[in-house]
């Protein structure tokens, strides 16, 4: 199966679940909880308000101790194993590449699942029971299809979707479900309009309408409780995107670091924002204390986030005409690059191509050359980084 397809088929199942317990309630609606479900709660849940948003912040201790006397007082429920799954969720979500957190999130969901299972075998109608499932299999599947295992991938999805089905219907549980609903309209219009060859498999599901997903999004990301960073994150991703609302991915993405800002992954989106509508100087200025903090070890803070940073300062530079720092920050991008096994990515096909030139101009045509021969050695040929390079060597008779 082509890696891309398959990531699509299974994204469409990832995106359809109602991701649970993933985000700071600012605002928690008090009120009875006649259903007597633990997600209801809602002393519980500003006690998980605080501990998420330590998550959030990645100060995993603090959280993970909270979540460990959530574990204590409900050892039956799933909920403190789902919380201690999302942790390492946040974990992978920096660097998706790096696989050491795998094994400890799978147990997580794995221990969360059982406990489930079990709740709903002794009842099937629990909606918190199937709210749970779906979210488990859910998270599972999305981890394995990043990691192309497409049997397990396909397995979970099933699963996955199964149980979401079977948590509709609790009316308490809204605006949290809306996103599920909000993601399925929109993507399941979206994978057609970019993958042709699904179209056949995408009539199976019902229409969705991207308008519709894209204004349930934004409600759930305004008026949710456990979901609001989820929607969030979504949101500022499709804005800056698919949607071409760069000004709107900016407003979320400095909010979040505002918000958490010790959270690596919202940082360096903070940075590509302002990168992307032109404001440099406060780019540089977020990126260089990305920079800084990765020398310093900062939890989080590690090769992949410091090939974006690196690369937005060598940008500005470069387009300032500070060629000596320029290049220095390319070089940068490069070693990062190499670190995280991100040869195919842009930025660093892009910094090579500019190392390339520079040493062309310096006269050092041998050196120019090594640096365009790698860039065709790691993009694919339709890539424009490699027609580009094709073109400079022919140009210039490397």
């Amino acid at each position: 199966m082509n890696s891309r397809v398959g990531k699509a088929i299974l994204s469409l199942v990832i995106i359809m679940l109602p991701w649970k317990i993933s985000a700071q309630a600012e605002n928690p609606v008090l009120s009875d909880n006649p259903s007597g479900y633990l997600l209801l709660d809602k002393g519980l849940q500003y006690r998980i308000t605080k501990s998420i948003n330590s998550m959030y912040n990645f100060d995993f201790p603090t959280a993970e101790r909270d979540f460990a006397v959530i574990m204590y007082q409900y050892p039956e429920h799933p909920l403190p194993d789902f919380l201690m799954a999302l942790g390492y969720w946040w974990r992978i979500e920096v660097d998706v590449t790096n696989t050491r957190f795998d094994n400890i999130f799978i147990q997580y969901l794995d221990r969360a699942n059982e406990k489930a299972q079990r709740m709903f075998d002794r009842d099937p109608k629990n909606k918190e029971a199937a709210f749970f499932l779906a979210a488990g299999y859910g998270f599972q599947g999305r981890l394995y299809s990043e990691r192309k295992s497409w049997t397990k991938a396909a397995w979970a999805g099933r699963n996955a979707l199964k149980y979401m089905e079977l948590s509709r219907g609790e009316t308490e549980f809204n605006p949290e479900l809306l996103l599920g609903d909000a993601l399925f309209n929109y993507f399941s219009v979206w994978i057609p309009e970019n993958y042709p060859l699904l179209r056949p498999v995408m009539a199976l599901f019902p229409k969705g309408n991207k308008q519709l997903g894209l204004q349930q999004l934004e409600t759930v990301a305004t008026n949710a409780f456990y979901t609001r960073v989820e929607a969030q994150y979504f949101l500022f991703r499709l804005y800056a995107s698919e949607e071409k609302r760069p000004y709107e991915a900016l407003q979320i993405s400095e909010y979040l670091h505002s918000k958490f800002p010790n959270n690596p992954y919202f940082h360096r989106s903070y940075a590509r924002h302002l990168y992307t509508v032109g404001r440099w100087t406060e780019s540089v200025k977020q990126s260089t204390e990305i920079l800084e903090r990765i020398d310093q070890r900062q939890y989080g803070y590690e090769s992949n986030s410091g090939r974006y940073a690196a690369f937005y300062v060598a940008e500005y530079y470069n387009r300032i005409g500070q060629k000596s720092e320029a290049k220095k920050y390319y070089l940068k991008t490069v070693a990062y690059g190499e670190e995280s096994e991100s040869q195919e990515s842009g930025y660093y096909l892009h910094a090579l191509i500019q190392l390339g030139k520079m040493e062309t101009e310096a006269k050092n045509k041998v050196q120019a050359k090594k640096y365009f021969d790698q860039v065709k050695k790691y993009a694919k040929r339709k890539h424009p980084a490699h027609k580009e390079a094709r073109d400079f060597i022919k140009r210039n008779k490397l």
